[in-house]
């Protein structure tokens, strides 16, 4: 769910269920690499809660944009852990015989 002011989309904070400090500690990071970006943050309102905040803040471009990208960016990330993950156990199985 995202809240923001119809007046200025380079400033929305986005409401994600039923996900912790992993994935929105990564979507910081990876969101603060992006140079459209002028801040990120996140919260957790309560531990109980499975929720998280992200706020959102960009020089001009919408921010459901840059947090769309960033996701993008994030899954290309992950994929390449995964790959080179992969090939390091397959090479570790070849030289055990």
């Amino acid at each position: 769910m995202e809240y923001g002011s119809s007046s200025d989309p380079s400033q929305s904070t986005f409401s994600i269920i039923d996900e912790d400090h992993t994935l929105a500690n990564s979507v910081r990071f990876t969101l603060n690499q992006d140079p459209r970006v002028a801040f990120c943050g996140y919260s957790i309102p309560h531990p109980s809660e499975n929720r998280v905040n992200i706020r959102v803040q960009t020089t001009g471009d919408p921010a459901s944009e840059a947090l769309k990208d960033a996701c993008q960016d994030l899954m290309l990330i992950c994929r390449h852990v995964r790959s080179t993950f992969d090939k390091a156990v397959s090479e570790f199985k070849k030289q055990q015989g």
